[in-house]
Order: C-alpha cells, then sequence, then structure tokens
C-alpha cells in the first residue's frame, strides 16, 4: 500500500457505481489507500476489492469524537474519511465524489513543488477562464466579480512554487453553479494548461470534486455540517485560502485529471441550495480578509477556530459548528 497517497469520497451509491469501480481498479494497480464514507442510505451490503468502506456502524466505533457528532445524511461525515486516512498516516490525501471518473493523468505522482502561472494580488480570479475561452465560472465564485479583468496570460510568470492545496478541474461536466448549468450550454472539455498558483488577496472557490491537500495542510480539509450541501465545500475552501496565506503557502488550480459523469440533479433545488452563496461568498471573502490571523503553520488551528468564529457568528454557518469545529481539531491532533 502506498501510505503517501490516500484516496476519500463519501457515496450512498452502491458497489455496481462506474465511478467507484474505475477508482477502485486504479487504486488497485497504484497502490493506493481508497476509503468510501457510507451514510444511512448506503446499501446494507457493500463490498468492493480494493474499496475500505465503512458503513454507520463502522464509523461508530471509530476513536474520534466527530464520528459521534456528525449528523447522518450530511455530506460532512466525508470528514470522517479524512481522519482515517490521517490516522494511517497518509502524506496525501485526494477527494473526489462518486460521479467522476479517472483519467490515466490523476494516479500520476504529486510532489510538493510545482510549476505554475503565478497570480499575485487581484482580489477575484476566475481561474477557468485561465483553462478555456468558453464563458464559464467555477461553483461558489462571487457572482458581483464575474466581470472583473484577468491579468493576461502573456503578463503570468511561470515558476516552481509551494502549494499543499491544489484543484484539480473535471471535464465534461465541470463543477459550476445551477445558474449556469440553468442558461449556459455544457459539455465544457478544458484546454491542456499549465497550472495556475494563487497568492495573498486572491480568492477563486476551492470544491471537494478533485483536490488535492498536503499533509501540512490536512487541518483545512474540515467540512462544516451547519451549512447547506452546496456550500460546505466552498466555504471551507474560502477558509482554506485565507489560513494558507499566513502559511506563505500558493493554492494552486491544475487541468482536468477527472471526468463528470453527473449524478441526477434537482437544478432548481440546487439553485436555491445556492442561494446562500449567491449571496455571502463575497461577503465571507471580505470579511475573511479583515480578520487579524496568526502567521505560520504553528497557528493553523488557532486560525481556523477564529474563522469558524466569525463564520457562526455573523449566522453564515449555524452557531452548532463550534462543537464539531473543536472536536475536528482534537481529533487531528490525535491521528
Amino acid at each position: 500500500m502506498n501510505d503517501k497517497f490516500s484516496l476519500v469520497i463519501t457515496s450512498i451509491a452502491g458497489p455496481d457505481n462506474p465511478a467507484l469501480r474505475a477508482f477502485a481498479r486504479g487504486s488497485a494497480d497504484n497502490a493506493v489507500a481508497f476509503t468510501v464514507i457510507g451514510d444511512s442510505l448506503s446499501p446494507a451490503d457493500f463490498h468492493l476489492d480494493h474499496c475500505d468502506f465503512w458503513n454507520l456502524g463502522r464509523q461508530r466505533e471509530l476513536p474520534f469524537e466527530l464520528a459521534r457528532l456528525l449528523p447522518e445524511k450530511t455530506y460532512a461525515r466525508k470528514n470522517l474519511g479524512y481522519l482515517i486516512a490521517m490516522r494511517d498516516n497518509a502524506e496525501i490525501i485526494v477527494e473526489t465524489d462518486d460521479d467522476n471518473v479517472p483519467k490515466p493523468e490523476f494516479w500520476l505522482e504529486r510532489d510538493r513543488a510545482i510549476k505554475a502561472r503565478v497570480i499575485g494580488n487581484e482580489c477575484w480570479v476566475n481561474v477557468y477562464r485561465y483553462f478555456t475561452r468558453n464563458h464559464i465560472w467555477p461553483r461558489g465564485f462571487a457572482l458581483e466579480k464575474l466581470h472583473g479583468e484577468l491579468t493576461p496570460e502573456s503578463a503570468l510568470e511561470l515558476r516552481e512554487v509551494h502549494a499543499p492545496i491544489r484543484q484539480g478541474l473535471t471535464d465534461t461536466n465541470p463543477d459550476v453553479d445551477a445558474l449556469y448549468r440553468l442558461t449556459l450550454p455544457l459539455p465544457v472539455t478544458f484546454d491542456e494548461a499549465p497550472p495556475v498558483a494563487l497568492g495573498v488577496n486572491s480568492w477563486c472557490p476551492i470544491n471537494s470534486q478533485n483536490t488535492t491537500w498536503f499533509k501540512e495542510a490536512f487541518p483545512l480539509l474540515y467540512l462544516p455540517s451547519h451549512c447547506g450541501f452546496r456550500m460546505t465545500d466552498i466555504w471551507r475552501g474560502l477558509i482554506a485560502q485565507r489560513i494558507a496565506w499566513t502559511c506563505e503557502w500558493r493554492v494552486a488550480f491544475h487541468g482536468a485529471t477527472v471526468y463528470h459523469e453527473r449524478n441526477e440533479h434537482d437544478l432548481l433545488k440546487d439553485l436555491g441550495d445556492e442561494v446562500p452563496g449567491y449571496l455571502n461568498s463575497g461577503r465571507i471573502a471580505d470579511e475573511l480578509q479583515r480578520l487579524d490571523l496568526k502567521a505560520g503553520i504553528g497557528a493553523i488551528a488557532d486560525n481556523l477556530l477564529a474563522c469558524y468564529s466569525m463564520m457562526t457568528r455573523r449566522g453564515y454557518i449555524g452557531i452548532g459548528e463550534m462543537e464539531f469545529v473543536k472536536a475536528w481539531i482534537r481529533d487531528w491532533r490525535a491521528t
């Protein structure tokens, strides 16, 4: 088993799911630890070779506080998958979902250093536009910033950076919001192009569709429970970006290494669930940017608490989240 690369998915699908089967085969071929976190709607009898499936019963036996706190029927149960990977000494955690299918590039080795087109103090950056000429934006992007100008690609320096958080793109049916899906055409295939790395004061949503986290960034994996399903990974990503600045890390975006065969969705329901993001993502980024956070990797836990304190105090996330965040920090420290 390759303890440097652990793959985590949460799913209620059965073992005949094409994406889960593809990830299981790839994990076997590449000696990757593959963990699937189930929920109350998961099949009672789930078995897939080269996949470590955790039903609710197994989850409740875990020695983590979150295992007893997390509600059922929530995407945030994925937090337990991260903790399992940490407990098993993973150096890299890669997360995705059960409707993405890996390309061969998904299994390539990941190095801490990455050569990328570097963007500085740019406020909101629609990174998708550096990989396609299509009019498109990532789910969670502040809509009021959509018409902002991009720095021309010719003006971006290509150099090596340290980026322990990396967002991979998704071909065919990219991670866009319901507003896009209701009004603009799909599919979209992104161009092959060098990665883009964002620095201090640059924002772009990070999702959980195809995302790599190196060990130093593991505490920032935490997904909140007391907000909507369509916002949990987006607001987690804004918090992770803000804290990354305090560690002098870049956040990188690279080309598609999966393609998306989307599960059935009610787009109007998705639209309603995304309204808090349409209204608040820009405000949240502004408030996070104003926080007086401590510098350095050793302050990550304090900074995480400070960010969620603001989020709950301002009502973006329910006040009950603070108990969960504190439990997450204790669980992370115990792994």
